[in-house]
This record gives C-alpha cells, structure tokens and sequence, in this order.
C-alpha cells in the first residue's frame, strides 16, 4: 500500500502494546488490526518482505484487514513469534504472551478407547507423550460439539471424500480453532499419512486450512461435500463485514474450491459445521 511506501517504518524504543501473537491470531480469525503497529512489531527479515507476505484493505480509521499471500512465510513468522525463551522468563518480564506455550495438549478419539472419553496427547518442543499407536489418517475438527460426535464427523468426512471413514483407520483430533496451527503441532500432525481438516466454511476456517497446507503440503485435505447446492439451506452464518466476506470467497479460490466460493456468492453467508450434525 501506498501509505506504508511513503512512511518509513520506525522502530519501538520499547516493544510494549498488543503482542505479535495476538496480532497473528486475529489475521487468522479475519479481524481488522493496526498494521503499522504490527508492522513494527515484525522481526526484521519478516518486515523487509510484508508487501509480499500480506495484501491489506483499509476498513476503517487505522484498522486494516490482513490477508496472507505467502502462507509459507506466515508459518514461519509463527514459528518464530511461538519459539520460546522460555514462557517463565517471559511472565518475569511482564508479558508470558510474548512467547508460545512450551507444552501444546491435544484430545484425540482413537480405535483402542476403552470408553467414550478422548485420549489425551502431551507435545513438548522435544517430545511427545503418547499413549497410543496413531493410525494411518486423522480428522482435525474445530469445534468440540462436533468433535464428540466424531461417529457422524467420520461418515460425513467419509461421504465427502468417497470412501468409509473408521475409528480404527483414523484418529481424531480436537483443533481447538486455530490451535491446530501452532508449529509443534504441525510438526506432530506431519507424522500422519493424510489429514482431513473439518473446519468452518467461512474466512476462518480458510485461512487455517491454508495455514495447515502450506506447511503439511498434499498431506492436508479440507473436508467439504462433492456438491453444494444440496447443503445451500444451511448457509446461515451472517459475515460480520463485507470485508470478511470478500475474504473467505477469494480464498476459497485461491485454495481452488470454486464450488464453495460460488456458494458463498449464491447465499451471502457461511456455513458453520454444526449445521452438519443438523439431520
């Protein structure tokens, strides 16, 4: 933008106000930031290059929604903004958030459960604790209604892709939002031969999906029907912005889901997963 060209870029004396994560997070989740202050909180090899990292759309006074261009560079400016000091020594600073969780949990329903409570898996920036052997698939699923009824997930993933889904072939794995995105994570996630991501049909689960393919490449598939003009009623979800809106349906082509892009045109909203369990 030109407004960023003709404004050097000046750096804080002191690196205080929201930190880069939280400004990450909101770029994930479609939400206007201030991108000069968030420009100045990049590192600086990540701030030589932001014009080609990010498009930008002013939407308001001093408030910019953010798009990532190179999903690529963003997974490692994630890396870079989560790879702690450590945590401790961060909250003696005064600010624990200016550094990632050293130690990630994840809820996973797996073939050998004894009962109907998620197994629970333990990442650490240098181990894994695991009480299970993983199967060969795992089915990431945003939100936890749906993640507990991860039988009807699994058919729906299964219709969607064209061949049976089963437990004993394939974990799943609660995603939390945009947790899934943490870097250990990805990097544990790497250790699957497939991994179907069931998301919103909206900006922010775009944006996440993105995020996963640019790092797990052709292992990463979203979930979504063959064909949606029978799940049209379902689209209900109104955009909180025209912007937003705007967003979801440019990657939706980006990621080349025409279908669900026109969808979005057709319908004017989202479609949020519970309207899957929705029978």
């Amino acid at each position: 933008m030109s407004y960023f060209a003709s404004q050097p870029i000046r750096k804080s004396k002191n690196n205080r106000g929201t930190p880069l994560n939280d400004y990450l997070d909101k770029i994930l989740r479609g939400q206007p930031i201030n991108y000069e202050a968030f420009l100045k909180k990049l590192p600086e090899q990540f701030r030589r290059r932001h014009r080609d990292m990010f498009a930008t759309e002013k939407v308001q006074s001093n408030r910019w929604l953010v798009t990532v261009r190179d999903e690529t560079a963003f997974a490692e400016l994630q890396n870079v903004a989560e790879a702690p000091l450590n945590r401790v020594d961060a909250a003696r600073k005064g600010d624990s958030h200016r550094h990632g969780t050293e130690v990630s949990f994840l809820l996973v329903y797996h073939g050998v459960l004894a009962s109907s409570r998620p197994d629970v898996v333990v990442i650490k920036s240098d181990s894994v604790d695991i009480g299970f052997q993983r199967a060969g698939s795992v089915l990431v699923i945003e939100n936890e209604r749906n993640f507990y009824q991860y039988q009807q997930m699994l058919k729906f993933t299964g219709e969607a892709l064209g061949w049976a889904l089963h437990l004993a072939d394939c974990d799943v794995v609660l995603g939390s939002g945009n947790r899934v995105t943490r870097r250990a994570i990805l990097d544990w996630l790497q250790g699957y031969e497939e991994v179907f991501c069931a998301f919103d049909y909206d900006a922010g689960g775009l944006q996440m999906f993105s995020t996963i393919a640019a790092s797990l490449g052709d292992k990463a598939t979203f979930v979504q029907p063959p064909d949606w003009q029978p799940w049209l009623g379902r689209f209900r979800k109104l955009p909180d912005t025209t912007e937003r809106f705007t967003r979801a349906i440019s990657l939706a082509e980006g990621l080349g889901f025409v279908p669900l892009a026109e969808a979005f045109r057709v319908t004017g909203k989202f479609m949020e997963q519970e309207m899957i369990l929705d029978e």
